[in-house]
């Protein structure tokens, strides 16, 4: 089991845990194999309307626990297998969700900005043991806050954070690398601790009203981090500061690099940090009293209210957060990873460098699985509850969105809602549903 000392914040984000892809003629060839109707040349032939699944995904929104919702299977060519969406009519009468509809997918994000550092050390660009201030030199003598009892704030277990204030500061004793970015170990966090005093610290510097990179940088660096880089795992804003290493290290902004290096290679429509120009985000609802339209920028918990900018003038695009994407998009990138580096002809990662961002590295006594290179991988404990099985690659996010990849069966499954203040997890009653079925086929065909 992990060690309550060591995962207070996670119960304030356990979700995170359920949570963890061409030319005219290429997109002809996928609209031609994605056809539900040939059930006798598709292996899944059985997920086509199957009525448990789509009861499943149903009843989520008939019981008020999403406003909405849309999921996705594809097989490893990008087929469709299996499609579904429900909406609550009386929130949102006109709402229609699809595979091309624009999700916010927030922590999604972070496995794409990985895999682009990886391709960048691939390169040569970068290696993910330099230090971070070789490329962001105003990280070089950052702060780490201890407790008013000069111990650090990841040694107390989650009911006893209000020992921790006043913090003290404290000269960093370690050197961060951009390993320690990838594993959240670096002591970037998020204003979720409960710890007020430092929650206020990250409010209070509002880094999402950074109009830049730089501004960005020089807010981080007036602010503490909560441990010694590279002690423990800690979750928060490193993918996003490993953003900014990319941009520095290749002197590019990161929606330039996602562009040039992962979506226009491999063909990848639907996944970049701006609002399309002829499209526009689903709604925002909050589930806390039931569900509630949120129309005002500022009246959610993560970044101490705020939100990510996704208009197209904007030039801050945060790595760990920011990004956007459409269902079929984001399953594209996902067939990357199922293809161990490429898609659509082009080799983006070797699959060495897969293999390592699959191999566990940190929460290794999870009854959960374990964590990769922020890529969760299952562990015997989704069979015991009849919700999936070990081996599971997964991502997820905030408002959310939830993935996941089969590499046995080699099939990519996503299901995606916009939801702040869940009570359910989507991504348990979805996959549930979906290896129901599976198991059953599998038996019947023994």
């Amino acid at each position: 089991m992990i060690k309550k000392s060591k995962i207070w914040f996670f119960k304030k984000n356990a979700l995170w845990l359920f949570f963890l892809f061409s030319v005219v003629a290429c997109q002809n060839a996928k609209q031609t194999e994605n056809s539900l109707s040939a059930e006798s040349k598709q292996p899944f032939y059985f997920f086509n309307k199957n009525e448990h699944i789509i009861g499943a995904l149903d009843s989520l929104v008939e019981n008020k626990f999403l406003p909405y919702v849309y999921a996705r299977i594809e097989n490893h060519d990008g087929a469709l297998l299996f499609e579904h969406s429900a909406v609550n009519r009386e929130l949102y009468p006109d709402l229609e969700v699809t595979g091309d509809s624009w999700f916010r997918i927030w922590s999604m994000s972070k496995i794409v900005t990985i895999s682009l550092v990886m391709d960048l050390s691939e390169d040569g660009i970068l290696n993910l043991n330099d230090p971070v201030h070789q490329y962001i030199p105003e990280f070089k003598n950052l702060q780490v806050a201890l407790s008013a009892d000069g111990k650090a704030i990841t040694d107390y277990a989650y009911d006893e954070v209000d020992e921790i204030c006043p913090v003290q500061y404290i000269p960093a004793n370690s050197e961060m690398t951009i390993a320690d970015l990838i594993h959240h170990k670096a002591g970037f966090y998020y204003p979720w601790s409960g710890i007020d005093c430092l929650d206020k610290i990250w409010t209070d510097q509002d880094l999402n009203a950074a109009k830049n990179s730089q501004e960005l940088i020089n807010r981080l660096k007036a602010m503490p981090l909560v441990q010694q880089p590279g002690s423990t795992y800690f979750y928060g804003l490193n993918t996003t500061v490993l953003g900014l290493v990319a941009e520095r290290a290749t002197d590019k902004p990161l929606n330039l690099l996602v562009k040039e290096r992962i979506t226009g290679p491999m063909k990848i429509n639907g996944l970049q940090y701006t609002e399309p120009a002829h499209a526009t985000l689903l709604p925002r609802t909050d589930g806390k009293q039931g569900f509630e339209k949120i129309n005002v920028k500022n009246e959610t918990d993560i970044f101490g209210a705020a939100m990510p900018k996704y208009s197209p003038d904007h030039s801050l695009f945060m790595g760990g957060e920011g990004m956007i994407g459409t269902t079929d998009g984001y399953a594209d990138f996902m067939r990357m990873l199922l293809h161990n580096g490429s898609l659509n002809g082009h080799r983006f990662l070797n699959e060495a460098t897969i293999n390592e961002m699959s191999s566990p590295h940190t929460q290794t006594d999870s009854p959960w699985g374990y964590n990769g290179y922020n890529l969760w991988v299952t562990g015997d404990t989704l069979k015991v509850m009849g919700v999936g099985e070990a081996g599971f690659w997964v991502s997820g996010g905030y408002e959310g969105t939830y993935c996941w990849i089969d590499r046995k069966r080699k099939i990519v499954g996503l299901v995606m809602t916009q939801l702040f203040n869940m009570k359910t997890a989507p991504s348990e009653v979805f996959r549930g549903a979906v290896y129901q079925e599976i198991w059953k086929h599998e038996q019947e065909q023994e």
